[in-house]
């Protein structure tokens, strides 16, 4: 029996998870040690219950996904708002040496994949199927670059990628946290405090119904502007995420107001954005597919479990030493395997996971969000390109 949820029915599970997840955390401390996003820890034990319930017949649920991509793409346009340029001459070349990072790991994960795959015995094109196609591209770059790779006699290709994304989605919550923790704790590293305020206020006597209508409006406005941004970036022929062109939108109307030099509500921004990344996470994890990962082949295992390894290492090696190896590098070393593994939602979480413990980190999360959309959306297709036509 398949029960379809509509759009309410959805996010009204969606909301158990995250409420399910909060109390877990509240009572669990090795969760909070560990950094592990609320989010993460109720959607995936409603997935879990989602399996069980279809392998015993049951029933099979099929959830509306109309609400995920909104609230991610609200969560964006709220991370672009707080992209001031005033604020990034504070960073000096960070967002350079970030790129760097981020840019040298993308043909690493494809060597990976294809050396384990040939040592595995399986289709070299599969283990491109498991390294930046869907680790660092994530789903949508798994059934894009799948098509391809299945044209050229790599069966199953699309499955296969879509399964290891959907490994990376879960790999990238759990390897991140832990990663930057042990490099906070090793180095004894502290948050830098707010680069942004000149005062702490308490964001409850900021809060009411006109300033968060206003903070409302401000996102929406500038969400409307990213439609048309994504229209522009759709001609460039470069495989955009929609989400980008609502970061851009953002961008631009932070640095009107700058320019105008009128203040922006950033306190109930943030709060919009980030109530926006928890739900759009937590209907992510409801509608994890569970049965893809339990399903995957000995070889593919190892190879996704090489992977997650790898990146926890990398970024602590190079990400963490290029960054100025600080509190706000250790930050940034929690989303680079979030995004390395899963997706950039999973990397702000990351972030934000950290953040909520031990204290702001401006720089990370101004300079993290833009300089991944561009350095992973333009060279990702670059690379996986080149390793197809060299692999085929």
């Amino acid at each position: 029996m398949t029960i379809e949820l509509d759009i309410l029915q959805s996010l009204g599970l969606a909301i158990f998870a995250l409420i399910l997840g909060n109390f877990l955390k509240d009572r669990f401390s090795f969760l909070r040690t560990f950094f592990i996003p609320s989010p993460v820890i109720g959607g995936l034990i409603i997935s879990i219950l989602v399996l069980i319930l279809e392998k015993s017949g049951i029933a099979k649920l099929e959830f509306d996904k109309i609400l995920q991509d909104f609230f991610m793409n609200i969560f964006f346009t709220a991370i672009g708002l707080s992209a001031s340029f005033a604020m990034l001459k504070k960073s000096g070349s960070l967002g350079i040496k970030l790129a760097i990072a981020i840019i040298i790991l993308l043909p690493l994960q494809n060597i990976i994949g294809v050396s384990l795959a040939k040592v595995l015995g399986i289709n070299p094109l599969h283990g491109i199927a498991m390294g930046s196609t869907s680790m660092t591209g994530g789903i949508g770059s798994a059934i894009s670059f799948g098509k391809i790779m299945e044209e050229m006699g790599a069966e199953s290709n699309i499955t296969i990628g879509v399964a290891a994304a959907t490994f990376g989605l879960l790999a990238g919550s759990l390897v991140g946290g832990p990663t930057a923790r042990r490099l906070i704790s090793k180095n004894k590293l502290v948050t830098k405090g707010s680069l942004s305020k000149e005062n702490n206020f308490d964001i409850k006597s900021l809060t009411n119904q006109k300033t968060l209508t206003k903070a409302i409006i401000i996102i929406g406005l500038a969400a409307f502007l990213g439609t048309f941004i994504n229209k522009i970036l759709a001609k460039t022929g470069v495989n955009f995420p929609y989400y980008v062109g609502c970061q851009f939108g953002g961008l631009i109307v932070r640095n009107i107001y700058d320019s105008l030099k009128k203040p922006l509500d950033m306190d109930n921004i943030d709060l919009v954005g980030n109530i926006s990344l928890s739900l759009f996470l937590s209907l992510a994890l409801i509608n994890l597919n569970i049965s893809a990962i339990l399903g995957l082949a000995g070889p593919m295992l190892i190879i996704l479990i090489a992977q997650a390894i790898f990146i926890a290492l990398y970024t602590s090696l190079v990400t963490f030493n290029i960054l100025g190896r600080d509190y706000d590098a250790a930050v940034m070393v929690a989303g680079h395997c979030g995004v390395g593994l899963g997706q950039t939602p999973n990397a702000m979480a990351n972030m934000e996971a950290i953040i909520e413990e031990k204290g702001p980190a401006d720089l990370a999360m101004f300079i993290f969000p833009i300089v991944l959309a561009i350095a992973v959306n333009f060279t990702n297709p670059i690379v996986i390109t080149f390793f197809i036509n060299h692999f085929s």
